[in-house]
């Protein structure tokens, strides 16, 4: 019996496990390491720039610009073509898709519309995030290529779920996975070109995946594709 309670109280003095970490504490030091909440939230404007490529071969540019609250204007070039998408920040939008049958300006169809805050969020998913409605939790630590990264799993107010992965050492998201529900069906991102850009990587050279159909960019299906954010810098819309 004394052995025992021995066992007890030495177990209960001992201090907790180093290196644990919560899903809340990790999201503390991704915003952290971005420079932290006020400089996050400092920023007014925002154009980012980089690359995409296909697994047919064909690549192309893309230009992002945010502007607080939630205006967005997002142009995309593939094979000499150019798709653009906007949202004003408030309830509308339109867009141009020259891979369409109508190549003529068209608002943006209302399953865009449900889920354009999301994508024009300025400050990124996991700024806020409770206050948004999107629930976290820590799946586990994994590797990804040769670094040591946590998933984390992200289930929006819309029930759309996605993984994070945050380097483990500097705290950065490195990328981003993840579907969207349409109705009964669930969708990989692509399925509109402006949520290929919901989860970009705060960094140069970061890459997401993107699934599309093939001959028309950002629409889902089994091919994927990467994009590399370039740079930021402020934008002049």
């Amino acid at each position: 019996m004394k052995t025992r309670l021995f066992a007890i109280t030495l177990l209960l003095s001992m201090p907790p496990a180093v290196g644990a970490q919560t899903a809340g504490e990790i999201v503390t030091k991704t915003i952290e390491a971005r420079g932290g909440i006020e400089k996050i939230k400092a920023v007014q404007s925002q154009r980012i720039s980089g690359h995409v490529s296909f697994t047919q071969g064909m690549e192309g540019a893309f230009v992002v610009e945010l502007k607080r609250p939630l205006k967005m204007h997002v142009e995309i070039s593939v094979g000499g073509k150019k798709f653009t998408r906007v949202y004003d920040g408030k309830s509308s939008g339109w867009m141009i898709n020259p891979f369409a049958e109508s190549k003529n300006v068209q608002p943006l169809p209302p399953e865009d519309l449900r889920n354009i805050s999301d994508e024009s969020d300025f400050d990124g998913p996991l700024v806020d995030y409770q206050a948004k409605g999107n629930q976290i939790e820590l799946v586990g630590k994994e590797k990804l290529d040769d670094k040591s990264v946590y998933r984390l799993k992200l289930t929006n107010k819309n029930g759309d779920v996605r993984s994070y992965f945050i380097d483990a050492s500097s705290f950065l998201l490195l990328k981003w996975e993840g579907v969207r529900k349409t109705g009964d069906q669930e969708v990989r991102p692509g399925s509109s070109l402006g949520i290929l850009l919901l989860g970009l990587p705060r960094g140069p050279g970061t890459e997401i995946s993107i699934p599309h159909r093939p001959g028309q960019p950002g629409n889902g299906h089994q091919a994927d594709s990467q994009c590399r954010k370039d740079r930021d810098q402020p934008a002049d819309r």
